[in-house]
């Protein structure tokens, strides 16, 4: 894998510019095909194999003219004070009324609510029904225009009207705002984070040509594969998310190689190789999770959940190729201000050598290495104060409550809101949510008058409506209204019971189906659903992506605990989830209008892209770790040199990955707003807690034994080298190709499995915390034709002297011979007691 990551790098980067035309032309193909094709079908929601659907598909088979799928509005009217509706002056007012929606655009039929009953008790309110030939999507501006205004020539002649539905227009809008926040803050982060405003901007030019490409085919294909306009949301905030990380970590790894001294061209290899393996797996972990949305069998989630895993798949690609093609343009540019001179290509002068000897000097362990050094020496406390926090977040989840937006969950100021509540003080709680159960029999209009009888003494049932039959006479309609809301837990329980004495009807009624569907039953259903596919769902994302772990660390508790680390850390953001958007928490300060119930999605969503997003942390960082161990160094020093080398950079990609899906909280739209926070705070707390803090913990108490893999698994497993062992001895590893042994100083050989052997083996498992061969120092490669300076500051020294071993000409195979023979001597020294 890392031998053929280098070569494709090396490649892209040699050929920058066939490779940026070809990225080019792909962008700009695929933006001509998404403006040139048909228009995206309108949202559909289907649960395939539930008795919602069942019901939903006879009544469009049996009621063909009714449109059980054109939109609908119910515009509630209200006499001022305690007056009558019934009178003959407001009579004639909503007679007017009914007649303005009538010849309102692409309006089919309007009930009339004094022919139809729809009056209440006590004469003061009533609701006109009326329904549209088109689907709410396919609603134009002028259709909407019209009920509105209809409705306010009847509140200038002093009624109360409010209208419910999903013909009436919701300012929901996507404005877009979220992503340019997130752009901005990963923007900033970026800059401070490698100190170039070219390093800064090209993970997100990457970003944005990926998820242009993403978004722009989801559109193109839209008519031909039935994908609706929201389904590039979840791709658009993880297309983007995703492809600034994967961008950071090559170019982060492309400077340090640089900073080793390697030659552009293989620092970008090897670049694309080692951290590029990591970005490979990282993303197949994304993909299973998003693609593994399928076994819920809901259309829409499997849509959304595979156009995402497609865009996340372009991202990868893109920072395979495209990374380091850019990289070419910019070899040094993209370097710090600071370490710009000495990567030139020229000699440095006396004074310049002096000055960096200085410099490398003064040098101290980053922020990474101290905080892995502080967890080192504090691991109990460290990891029973972590667990403690997520635990004490994770505690709101208990009291998770699921269910589908409704009007009743509407800010109270919406038209909406307002009309549910009229429906509710003047109808009853049950209104809002009424039954329709269809009948399918030979004398349907008999049958149905058999279960109305029978149902309208069940408790709970407030009302059951007279049978409508098709014009066959084999199917009917009949409502049944409950007496608590569409949320109460009782009406959940009236339908099941419902559902229940259903089958006994049909052997006395003779009829061959009794379906109860309706919203209510639908949320029931979906519920249900989500609920029965979770554990599989869960088995299959964590057991595909616990072997795919298992292949890339060779170890068995690495993956173990990366699981359990996810689960802590999705169960606190559900937790943070259930305080602000369920309780109310903060809820001013997030923007939340009504506290409500949690969508029914949101928690599968979440297990699926956290799960994805957090290994992506755990490959990037754990994959430092590995690089070091298998190198020689101890349990603890690998984790300090993962923290060293990865720990800023993580840090910065989940500060970049919170940002954008924290800035979608600024979105008008619910469900965005509440995954777009959801998101955030998993990620925080599976970045910052549970990888930078609870992970070292763990390896410090594990110690060798984290890195187990039982011997016969260790014979099936293939090597899939992800930390860049083989680059070491390639043939291409220097400038003409030369073969070379690049075992560092002290560094114990390993064969084609991974492991070290022989005696060198041996002496890497005795290998001191300090001193010499504490931990292989990193390797300096100059052009050959260059006699610049190196800098090469191994650990161990470093350690002893605090200065780093200067040398002022190219490494040749003597010199490197002499250096580990003087290595070893000194090393043999310093062992004696």
């Amino acid at each position: 894998m890392a031998v053929f990551l280098s070569r494709l790098g090396r490649l892209a980067f040699r050929r920058r510019g066939l490779v940026v035309l070809l990225w080019l032309l792909t962008l700009f193909g695929a933006g001509f095909a998404a403006s040139t094709a048909a228009a995206p079908p309108a949202d559909t929601f289907s649960m395939p194999g539930t008795e919602s659907q069942r019901a939903f598909d006879l009544l469009q088979e049996k009621f063909p003219d009714a449109r059980a799928d054109g939109a609908a509005a119910r515009v509630v009217i209200r006499a001022p004070g305690a007056e009558a509706l019934t009178s003959p002056a407001r009579e004639a007012q909503v007679e007017r009324l009914v007649a303005d929606l009538a010849t309102a655009p692409q309006v089919a039929r309007v009930a009339d609510p004094f022919a139809a009953g729809a009056v209440s008790g006590d004469r003061t309110t009533a609701y006109a029904y009326v329904t549209y030939r088109v689907q709410a999507a396919e609603l134009t501006d002028a259709a909407h225009d019209g009920l509105t205004a209809a409705m306010e020539r009847a509140r200038d002649a002093g009624l109360t009207v409010e209208a419910g539905g999903d013909a009436v227009a919701v300012e929901q809008a996507m404005s877009g705002t979220g992503e340019k926040l997130g752009i901005l803050v990963s923007a900033v982060v970026l800059l401070l984070t490698f100190g170039s405003l070219v390093a800064a901007g090209m993970p997100l030019l990457t970003a944005m040509v990926g998820v242009g490409i993403g978004i722009s085919a989801i559109t193109a294909l839209g008519s031909t594969l039935g994908l609706s306009s929201t389904t590039s949301t979840l791709a658009m905030m993880i297309g983007l998310a995703v492809g600034i990380d994967y961008a950071l970590f090559i170019v982060s790894r492309y400077r340090s190689e640089i900073a080793e001294g390697r030659e552009r061209a293989e620092a970008a290899s090897r670049a694309v190789g080692t951290a590029g393996s990591a970005v490979v797996f990282a993303g197949l972990t994304v993909i299973i999770a998003l693609a593994g949305l399928a076994v819920v069998n809901v259309p829409m989630l499997t849509t959304m959940g595979l156009t995402a895993a497609g865009t996340v798949a372009v991202a990868v690609l893109v920072a395979l190729t495209l990374v380091p093609a850019l990289l070419a343009f910019a070899p040094v540019r993209v370097l710090a201000r600071r370490d710009r001179g000495q990567h030139t290509g020229k000699p440095l002068s006396k004074r310049q050598q002096r000055r960096e000897a200085r410099r490398a000097a003064r040098r101290k362990p980053n922020l990474g290495a101290r905080w892995a050094g502080f967890v080192l020496r504090h691991p109990v406390a460290v990891l029973l104060l972590g667990v403690a926090a997520l635990g004490t977040v994770a505690v709101p989840a208990a009291s998770l409550e699921l269910g589908l937006p409704g009007e009743g969950s509407m800010a109270p100021h919406t038209t909406q809101r307002q009309a549910y509540d009229l429906l509710s003080d003047s109808f009853g709680p049950g209104f809002n949510g009424p039954l329709t159960v269809t009948v399918e029999a030979k004398d349907a209009r008999t049958a149905a008058g058999q279960v109305r009888a029978a149902w309208e003494g069940v408790p709970g049932v407030a009302a059951v409506s007279p049978a409508t039959v098709n014009p066959s006479g084999d199917t009917a309609v009949v409502t049944v209204v409950p007496e608590t809301g569409p949320t109460d837990v009782r009406t959940e329980d009236l339908v099941r019971s419902l559902r229940a004495t259903a089958d006994g009807l049909e052997s006395r009624t003779g009829a061959s189906a009794i379906l109860v569907a309706g919203q209510t039953a639908m949320f029931i259903d979906f519920s249900r659903t989500l609920d029965d596919a979770l554990l599989p769902y869960l088995g299959l994302v964590v057991g595909l992506a616990f072997l795919l772990l298992m292949l890339v660390f060779r170890s068995v508790l690495v993956p173990l605990k990366a699981a359990l680390g996810f689960l802590l850390s999705v169960s606190a953001a559900l937790g943070a989830v259930v305080a602000v958007f369920q309780w109310g928490w903060l809820a001013d300060v997030v923007g939340v209008d009504q506290p409500g119930p949690v969508m029914s999605t949101l928690p599968i969503f979440m297990i699926g892209v956290v799960f994805g997003l957090a290994m992506d942390y755990e490959v990037f960082l754990v994959s430092r770790m590995r690089e070091a161990y298998v190198h020689g160094a101890r349990p603890g020093e690998a984790v300090v040199t993962g923290f060293r080398y990865g720990g800023r950079v993580v840090s910065a990609a989940a500060i970049i990955m919170t940002s954008v899906f924290s800035g979608f909280i600024a979105e008008d739209n619910d469900f965005v707003k509440m995954i777009g926070f959801g998101l955030a705070a998993a990620v925080l707390f599976d970045a910052f807690v549970v990888r930078m803090a609870l992970v070292p913990a763990l390896f410090a108490l594990l110690g060798r034994s984290a890195w187990w893999l039982p011997k016969w698994l260790d014979r099936l497993l293939p090597d899939i080298d992800v930390e860049g062992e083989r680059l070491n001895h390639r043939r291409d590893a220097l400038p003409g190709g030369s073969a070379r042994q690049d075992h560092l100083v002290g560094c114990p050989p390993r064969h084609a499995g991974g492991r070290a052997t022989g005696s060198s083996a041996a002496a890497g498992a005795r290998r001191p915390a300090s001193g010499f061969g504490a931990a292989p120092p990193p390797r300096s490669i100059m052009p050959r034709a260059t006699p610049a300076t190196m800098i090469t500051p191994p650990v161990s020294w470093a350690r002893r002297t605090d200065s780093p071993l200067i040398t002022t000409a190219p490494m040749t195979p003597k010199t490197g011979t002499r250096l580990r023979m003087l290595t070893a001597t000194l090393d043999a020294i310093l062992r004696r007691p």
